[in-house]
């Protein structure tokens, strides 16, 4: 096997917890990524930088394993993420806690089932082959487009014909994609200041824009959603359909239309947003490594001919595809952190916790963990084949959570990107403007500080 030379994507410069802060403060831009010390990647339990409200960041497996799994009862979703999502998803399963999670999760679950890959999977191509057709544009004008946005475009189209039976109109897309934009880089929850400086429970204000954002994102959610409200809603045989059927096991109540756009909004961002991101660190990561794409080309040659449908079967057979993008999901995690508050004081780790601590469990930190992984730094998708098993540490790969919160659409996101990958690498080059200036930002997800431009070619 050919194995392609070590490369290392981009990544913040490691630095001490004092001039971490002060790099922050001189960016301006709440990029939580650049806030993270030296130290974090070296711990496995200790304070995360300086606050007034005491952070602590855990790395240790079997303790981000209680935390996250949280038999005790003691690690809601922190109260900094609940009060901003709430404007966006309200009191959705995504935020909840407790028995008010439980009755969602109840009602929500037969939905889930039409997630299953094998039924999605049409939808996955319906997507692919329109994407297709619009690079094929764009390689014809050579123009410059961005990545974040066309990935955005494509996963969006995908989840809203896996959630509501049709594709997302090319405007309405747009849309959701600015002001998903707006809310990430303006939502409270991701002002430095009030982080450190904000004692926990702090009521969390957010800007008349942020707000008008959120308001936005609803209203394509709610017309998409008018569609099965509507008299032919009956007609339907998808999650949203599912979702408008679920009904409370002791009460026998449905969701409200609010509570539906609640619901249905953390399905349509899970299964787009996050795919997103973690399609757009992807896309680039193998446009600057032309001896991999050889590889994958290959690949594909050998599993569906020249020019073969790449169906369902095929893509279990895409092993390098799949643990690219396995590797992706190691070094940009679309959620880049799992934050909890401690509710009572605790101990983790030997460390004693107040009550309010915001305890963080950080994919980013763990997936670049000094002392779970080789070369954590270096972009190395062969780390996940079977001979080299014994290399990964059990519970420091948790690009999908864990526990009971668990993202229920992992098979989804993987193979969706297996396909995709395929599908449009098989058929373009893709070309990197300004490659030198992209970098990594965290504020609710791991995005690239300013939009990747891409130029693509036929191969």
């Amino acid at each position: 096997m050919t194995k392609t030379a070590a490369y290392r994507p981009p990544r913040p410069n490691s630095l001490g917890a004092i001039m971490a802060l002060l790099r922050v403060a001189l960016q301006g831009d709440g990029d939580l990524l650049s806030l993270l010390p030296a130290s974090a990647y070296r711990c496995d339990v200790g304070p995360l930088g300086y606050s007034r409200r005491s952070i602590l960041i855990v790395n240790r497996p079997d303790e981000v394993r209680r935390v996250l799994s949280d038999p005790e009862g003691i690690f809601p979703k922190s109260d900094l993420m609940v009060d901003a999502l709430a404007p966006l998803i309200g009191d959705s399963i995504f935020v909840s806690s407790g028995d008010v999670w439980q009755r969602q999760r109840r009602m929500i679950d037969p939905a889930f089932t039409m997630m299953r890959v094998n039924r999605a999977f049409p939808a996955m191509q319906e997507g692919a082959e329109a994407c297709e057709e619009t690079l094929a544009a764009r390689a014809a004008d050579g123009a410059a487009f961005s990545l974040d946005l066309t990935m955005s475009h494509l996963t969006a189209d995908i989840i809203c014909r896996t959630v509501f039976s049709t594709g997302l109109e090319t405007g309405a897309a747009h849309d959701v994609f600015d002001a998903f934009t707006v809310f990430e880089h303006s939502v409270a929850q991701v002002e430095i200041r009030r982080l450190i400086m904000a004692p926990a429970w702090t009521a969390v204000p957010q800007k008349d824009f942020v707000l008008e954002a959120c308001r936005r994102i609803r209203g394509h959610l709610g017309d998409l959603l008018d569609t099965h409200l509507g008299p032919h809603g009956e007609h339907f045989d998808d999650i949203a359909a599912a979702v408008i059927a679920a009904r409370d096991d002791f009460t026998r109540t449905a969701f409200t239309r609010e509570e539906l756009i609640d619901q249905l909004g953390v399905l349509f961002l899970a299964g787009h947003e996050t795919s997103a991101s973690a399609l757009t660190w992807a896309f680039y990561l193998l446009a600057m490594q032309p001896q991999l794409v050889a590889r994958v080309r290959k690949e594909i040659r050998e599993v569906a001919g020249e020019d073969g449908p790449i169906g369902f079967e095929e893509t279990k057979h895409l092993i390098t595809v799949r643990n690219l993008f396995r590797e992706t999901l190691r070094l940009y995690p679309p959620i880049t952190f799992l934050p909890r508050v401690a509710t009572e004081a605790t101990v983790i780790g030997g460390r004693k916790v107040k009550r309010g601590a915001l305890v963080m469990v950080a994919p980013w930190v763990l997936h670049r963990h000094k002392r779970f992984w080789k070369d954590p730094d270096v972009f190395d998708p062969d780390r996940f084949l079977p001979a080299r098993e014994s290399e990964l540490k059990p519970g420091a790969y948790i690009p999908f959570g864990q526990g009971p919160r668990v993202c229920a659409g992992a098979a989804f996101a993987l193979t969706e990107a297996v396909l995709l990958i395929a599908r449009l690498f098989r058929r373009f080059d893709f070309h990197v403007e300004d490659a030198g200036a992209v970098r990594p930002a965290a504020r609710l997800t791991t995005r690239p500080a300013k939009q990747i431009m891409v130029r693509v070619s036929k191969a």
